[in-house]
């Protein structure tokens, strides 16, 4: 483990009384210099995880509850018995020849990776050095919680490897205990916090116990990897370590089979690895080989997709695969990576659920025909709705909240993937349609305007909101009777209609400079649906500091091409063409990996200057998923969407995983920073893998695979004009078209009363309940001639209590 400290441990008595024979393997004292029964340094340095920037993650398609990732060359987080769960930092190795010679492998920089077949979750890695080749094959028991790992060293006979692990059981690094102590004629190095017990075991190429000297510590203080920086060798040998900060370390011989297990005590896990090992490492690797290749040939990849994408599109199906939950079926985490994971303890938002992504990844899993994962998801979703109809903003894996935001597209996602289904005749026999109802109705009653866009940071209006909750108002209908369906149709008619009166700016000094008439705005305050000189309001920049402003006209994102990529809009809009200009002129990078876009301008969420990691504020790194989304708009307008597919590619790390940001600006490389090539932050994100997968299965029918056919033929790009105008007290718009009806959507029985002479005249109309938790009163505007002021009250239908306003819209 990379920790200095300067305080040496404190000196102990000779106690030695857990060595096995194998003790006195060449290269290792056959005395410790230093043992004792407890080890010195507590409570160790403050815990960090392993950096986000991961080769292989991967699970068994088996009972096993076994997740793990490989990063640097050797294993960083595994996580266990969920998919949300870390409960290591690391389990790396040193070479020394116990004589003062010592180089930790994953520092090498020399590592080379290789699976099976692409989208194969087994690996094979190589480390190189001038006098060692160490050799690690590493896969998981697809029927224990255990993670295999095969080691064979060759080259410099005196030299030998050293197992170094860092237990973060819980989830937290804090609070850990570590022992060696003797398990049925084994040497287990083993940790515990709480209900979790890990232990790792070893066996050499007999079955018998391998482990030679072993020592537990606490980080920093007396952990192996210190004693190695400061005597050159593994000179000290403690037995137990904790509460705190730990690691284990134990001297291993040239070919050896470890075990890392799991269980609800150090023993238990301790018999699942003995377990493990009284097996031939090669049949647990076919048979995990084998698990995967049978997933793979049930996938719609080979007669779609060109060949020069079969390969990533296998493995990004395998990443979509392996972040699901197996406690809790259907559920996908965002990552199996902790962004900056090297500079912080907190396991952060990306071991949560987020309703988003989630449907993201599962409309990919839809497009390569992995039907029953699909169905998981949606009957996962179902289970977690509220009783009002939306989703937390993320949630841990049995449904309770962590952030309790409001996302609008994140109650809209949802009932687009059930659509999907249905449209491939893949339903089964979920019923969706008391989902769809409450999902639908809690869209009506608090659309358009967003609590929080889909980058979790601000409210307003959008048009990437917008135009989810448009295709999944038109979608639903397809699932529910009259005149719910009609309703459901008419208010997204409304908001498509008026998204360019609601976030599309004109006249502009960002206009100007780029030659644009008018271009859509990242968010409009919600505001602006009274008044369009809300575009002019200040509104926050997240992650830049708690005084950070923008005006809203001058803050622009790529969230308007999902209007095109859904059929709202077509192509060639005029505002389309115009956003693209201000958007490339603006947000657009060009990297040695390809075009890559930002969020917005001004986005504070990546590396801080110098490549220092994030820490709450920053400088925005570009996503390459969005590099996807313009592929799709290139798809929509009959260009090659091939570049973009590629650019994707390039911009992956060294073991094709595709990160959440790449690097912006001249290479870093003591912080391992390039143009084009990862950041710290997440690697691999599950939605960008998802991303790169719609846009290759969509190359075959030059349609976005997750638009909806019933919102294309309704729009075919463009809106159709509104029947009728919707007011709510989310919405309260001032004018109205001529010709237009106007209804009044509320929640509760309402007494209406109006008038259009200034209250000489009044008339009164009572709302009726028509589902979706909605009552609704239609007033006859569309008979009054321009410049009439339309005024209304609204009276409880239940206390006779007015509300104290007089509202009042004008027609024309």
């Amino acid at each position: 483990m990379p920790i200095d400290h300067d305080d040496a441990p404190a000196s102990s008595t000779d106690l030695n009384r857990l060595q096995s024979p194998r003790a006195t393997l060449r290269g290792s004292p056959r005395t410790p210099r230093e043992a004792a029964e407890f080890a010195p340094g507590a409570p160790g340095m403050l815990p960090t995880w392993a950096s986000s920037a991961k080769d292989v993650v991967g699970t068994a398609l088996g009972p096993s509850r076994l997740w793990f990732t490989i990063g640097y060359g050797i294993v960083n987080e595994v996580y266990y018995p969920r998919v949300d769960l870390p409960q290591i930092r690391d389990l790396g190795f040193i070479v020394g020849d116990g004589e003062g010679f010592w180089v930790e492998v994953k520092r090498l920089g020399t590592h080379r990776v290789q699976t099976p077949d692409p989208g194969i979750p087994a690996a094979e890695i190589v480390h190189t050095h001038e006098r060692f080749r160490i050799r690690q094959r590493i896969a998981p028991d697809p029927k224990r919680d255990v993670l295999l790992i095969e080691l064979t060293l060759e080259g410099d006979e005196t030299l030998f490897p050293y197992a170094l692990l860092a237990p973060h059981l819980g989830g937290t690094g804090h609070g850990n205990t570590a022992t060696v102590y003797a398990e049925r004629g084994h040497t287990v190095l083993a940790a515990e916090q709480g209900p979790f017990g890990l232990a790792l075991a070893a066996v050499d190429e007999n079955q018998v116990d391998a482990w030679g000297m072993a020592s537990a510590g606490y980080v920093g203080s007396s952990d192996g990897w210190q004693d190695f920086k400061r005597n050159g060798c593994m000179s000290w040998s403690y037995r137990q370590a904790g509460p705190g900060n730990v690691a284990l370390m134990g001297q291993l011989p040239r070919r050896v089979t470890l075990a890392l297990a799991f269980g609800g005590s150090k023993e238990a896990a301790a018999t699942l690895a003995i377990s493990a090992l009284v097996q031939d490492f090669a049949a647990v690797w076919d048979d995990h080989v084998s698990r995967w290749r049978n997933w793979h040939a049930g996938l719609d990849i080979d007669g779609r997709i060109p060949e020069s994408l079969r390969e990533p599109v296998r493995l990004s199906a395998m990443v979509l695969r392996t972040h699901q939950d197996k406690t809790f079926p259907g559920a996908m985490v965002a990552s199996l990576s902790i962004p900056w994971g090297n500079s912080r303890d907190d396991i952060g938002g990306y071991h949560l659920v987020w309703p988003r992504d989630l449907v993201e990844s599962a409309l990919a899993l839809v497009a390569l025909g992995a039907f029953d994962e699909a169905r998981d998801v949606l009957r996962y979703l179902i289970a977690t709705q509220l009783p009002d109809g939306r989703w937390y903003q993320n949630q841990w894996l049995g449904g309770s909240p962590s952030w309790t935001g409001v996302q609008l597209d994140e109650v809209a996602w949802p009932v687009l993937l059930a659509s999907a289904l249905a449209e491939r005749d893949a339903l089964g026999d979920i019923k969706v349609v008391d989902m769809v109802r409450g999902a639908l109705g809690f869209l009506i009653r608090t659309g358009p305007s967003s609590d929080q866009d889909r980058w979790e940071e601000i409210s307003g209006i959008n048009a990437f909101t917008l135009a989810t909750c448009i295709s999944a108002l038109v979608a639903g209908a397809e699932f529910l009777d009259e005149p719910l369906a009609e309703i459901a149709r008419a208010v997204a008619d409304d908001w498509n209609a008026s998204i360019e009166d609601w976030t599309a700016a004109t006249g502009t000094p960002l206009a100007a400079r780029f030659g644009a008439e008018s271009y859509y705005v990242r968010c409009a305050p919600a505001r602006v649906l009274e008044d369009r000189g809300a575009l002019a309001d200040r509104i926050p920049m997240k992650n830049r500091g708690p005084d950070a402003e923008i005006v809203a006209f001058d803050q622009v994102s790529t969230g308007f091409l999902q209007l095109v990529r859904f059929g709202l809009r077509r192509p060639d809009h005029k505002v389309v063409l115009d956003t693209l200009k201000v958007v490339d002129g603006t947000i657009k990078v060009d990297t040695p990996s390809g075009p890559v876009w930002y969020r917005y301008n001004g986005d504070g969420y990546g590396e801080r200057e110098g490549g220092l990691p994030y820490l709450g504020d920053g400088i925005g790194r570009p996503w390459p998923l969005l590099t996807g989304e313009r592929g799709h708009y290139a798809l929509v307008a009959g260009a090659d969407p091939l570049p973009y597919l590629e650019a994707m590619r390039r911009m992956a790390g060294r073991g094709g995983l595709f990160p959440e940001q790449v690097w912006d600006r001249e290479a870093l490389p003591a912080a391992f920073l390039y143009p084009g090539k990862p950041t710290g932050a997440a690697m691999p994100l599950v939605w960008a893998h998802a991303e790169f997968v719609k846009l290759a299965t969509g190359l075959a029918g030059r349609v976005p695979v997750d638009q909806s056919s019933a919102v294309a033929r309704r729009y075919g790009g463009k809106p159709v004009v509104p029947r009728h105008r919707h007011w709510s007290r989310r919405a309260m718009i001032r004018r109205l078209p001529s010709g237009c009806a106007l209804r009044l959507v509320l929640e509760e029985p309402t007494v209406v009363r109006w008038t259009v002479d200034d209250w000489r005249q009044s008339g009164e109309i009572e709302t009726r309940a028509i589902g979706l938790g909605l009552e609704l009163a239609e007033l006859p505007a569309d008979q009054l001639p321009a410049g009439v002021v339309l005024r209304f009250t609204l009276r409880s239908g239940r206390s006779g209590a007015q509300d104290g306003r007089d509202y009042a819209l004008t027609i024309g």
